[in-house]
């Protein structure tokens, strides 16, 4: 029996074990849609296709599945640019399906019409444009294989719409396999045995962890490893909730906004040892002065990642979970008192503590961010999922929650995608219905993303939103304060919407704080509401993220005050 291209691609979708779908209807997907109608697949309309990316990635990150974006041609598709790109940034699986002209028109410039697959070339792990519904089935099913193997990332799959009516028998796809594209799993053992040779030998070694740690689900094998050798460990952003903030080798996160223990140990180091991360730039600040000191070992599944910025001793290329079990299981055979052999390099971690923590004073008077952030973490006690935005106050976030789960933090780290966090939010939530679920926003990023609120509403979404406002784009002021004589050029927001009457206006409860006894009640009223809330904390304007580490310098160069 024939059947059309739309339920042949709802039938491949169900195969690949989706369950929610986030998008935006348009005249081309129609068909698509008129069958998702009666599909067991739920959808979840958004109110812009950029926020249906970001909820597919939220929902991605949070879960460890595909997610899944669908949206029409044209504008529909071109809007979904950034939300690809920022995916693609930090290795996140998405299928993003986007609507295009019938294949006749293809070129004749026709109504609504984007070449989807030219433009999301650079940032898409592959794409595809379908031209014939034969093909259909099994571009699916390798559109998802592509997606979530090796190094994750999203895949776009572009339909015209000639393909969605056309019809065809079904026939399910076989199991991929591309001899093209062979992701290496399994780390050279000869190269994990030299590196366990030289965790060994190591007297001031650290463990630096990227998003790799959890997106290989190696939080387990990370946390045994670190307690085995009692090696410190410092996460980057993406890497945060692979190892538990209150453990006590955890120096929480590094780079330009890093504890200072955690870069002074970084710089100090005799033996870095990086596990799924990927030698950032808001990492290693200036290049040049990056660990002069250390042998640098290398843990990535992608192998241009190797090398890219930084000279690397010891590269080993293999999934972070199994490259870690391999090296236990040398380790586990050596005799090292390690905790007597690195008692020097701890006491000298713990007096860069002592000498210079994370600090702020609150007071009694106007709110300070990061005692929000900080009493968000305590009541929740670190089991909510959390989602920023971008900008100070996920520097906040970063610092002053206690990550105690991988997948818990959601953040746009490569990219910096402000208008991010609120739909990843709803993402996490809809893939997990019953988990508390908070947004953490500034007053600028909220605003790129907020239509976004009536989502929330129409499909019982909880999420918590605290919106950090400052009435300044926060991190844009910093910088003109510090380096351009505080001439604070288009930065400010003075001119902004009451967020409490918004959040009344899109039938959600909206509630303020304006000063700090008023911060655990609301945040209590929160937690105590069944729907989404809107929380308006007035903090200080012109409050500061430190420690910094100024562009061109070292990590050892920090602003501390």
């Amino acid at each position: 029996m024939k059947i059309s291209g739309s339920k042949i691609l709802l039938e491949a979708l169900q195969k690949e074990n989706v369950d929610t779908i986030f998008g935006y209807p348009g005249g081309v997907v129609l068909p698509l849609y008129d069958q998702l109608f009666d599909s067991k697949i739920k959808h979840i309309l958004t109110r812009h296709e950029q926020a249906a990316v970001h909820a597919a990635d939220g929902y991605s990150r949070a879960s460890g599945k595909v997610g899944v974006a669908l949206v029409t041609s044209g504008p529909g598709a071109t809007n979904t640019v950034t939300g690809i790109a920022t995916a693609y940034t930090d290795s996140i699986p998405l299928v993003v399906l986007t609507g295009q002209v019938p294949t006749g028109m293809i070129g004749n410039d026709a109504f609504q019409e984007a070449d989807i697959v030219g433009i999301t070339r650079p940032c898409t792990k592959h794409n595809y444009l379908v031209r014939d519904v034969k093909d259909l089935a099994k571009t699916v099913k390798e559109a998802f294989y592509i997606a979530s193997t090796g190094s994750p990332g999203p895949v776009l799959i572009d339909l015209p719409k000639d393909v969605l009516t056309s019809e065809t028998k079904y026939i399910p796809a076989e199991p991929v396999n591309l001899r093209s594209y062979k992701p290496n799993y399994q780390g050279h053992i000869q190269q994990i045995k030299k590196a366990a040779k030289k965790i060994l030998k190591a007297e001031k070694p650290v463990f630096y962890v990227g998003g790799g740690a959890i997106l290989s689900d190696a939080s387990k094998e990370l946390k045994t490893l670190a307690h085995l050798t009692q090696c410190p460990v410092t996460t980057t952003l993406m890497g945060l909730g692979a190892f538990p903030s209150k453990d006590a080798l955890s120096m929480g996160m590094c780079g330009m906004h890093g504890t200072y223990r955690a870069n002074m140990a970084m710089h100090e180091s005799d033996l870095l040892v990086s596990i799924g991360a990927r030698f950032d730039d808001r990492v290693t600040g200036n290049v040049e002065k990056f660990s002069t000191n250390s042998t640098k070992i290398h843990i990535n599944i992608d192998p241009t990642a190797i090398g890219k910025s930084i000279a690397i001793d010891l590269p080993i290329v293999g999934d972070v979970k199994l490259v870690l079990k391999d090296l236990l299981a040398i380790l586990k055979e050596e005799k090292r008192n390690w905790k007597k052999d690195l008692k020097p390099w701890h006491q000298q971690i713990d007096q860069w503590k002592k000498t210079f923590p994370l600090k702020y004073n609150q007071g009694k008077g106007i709110i300070k961010p990061q005692y929000v952030v900080e009493t968000i973490s305590e009541m929740t006690k670190g089991e909510a999922i959390i989602a920023t935005d971008v900008g100070q106050h996920q520097m906040w976030a970063a610092q002053y929650l206690q990550f105690k789960h991988a997948r818990s933090f959601l953040t746009s780290g490569g990219l910096g995608t402000m208008g991010y966090g609120f739909p990843a939010a709803l993402g996490a939530q809809a893939a997990f219905p019953g988990k508390l679920v908070f947004a953490i926003s500034g007053d600028g990023s909220f605003q790129m993303n907020l239509q976004e609120l009536i989502t929330a509403v129409q499909y019982k979404l909880p999420v918590k939103i605290a919106v950090l406002n400052n009435q300044f784009l926060g991190m844009v002021r910093q910088w003109q304060q510090l380096f351009f004589k505080k001439r604070y050029s288009s930065s400010c927001l003075a001119s902004s919407p009451d967020f409490v009457k918004l959040a009344e206006a899109y039938g959600l409860l909206g509630l303020r704080a304006e000063k700090k006894a008023d911060v655990q009640k609301v945040i209590k009223t929160a937690l105590d509401t069944p729907t989404p809330v809107l929380m308006d904390f007035r903090v200080n304007p012109e409050e500061n993220v430190y420690p910094m580490v100024p562009a061109g310098a070292g990590l050892n160069e920090m602003l501390l005050t």
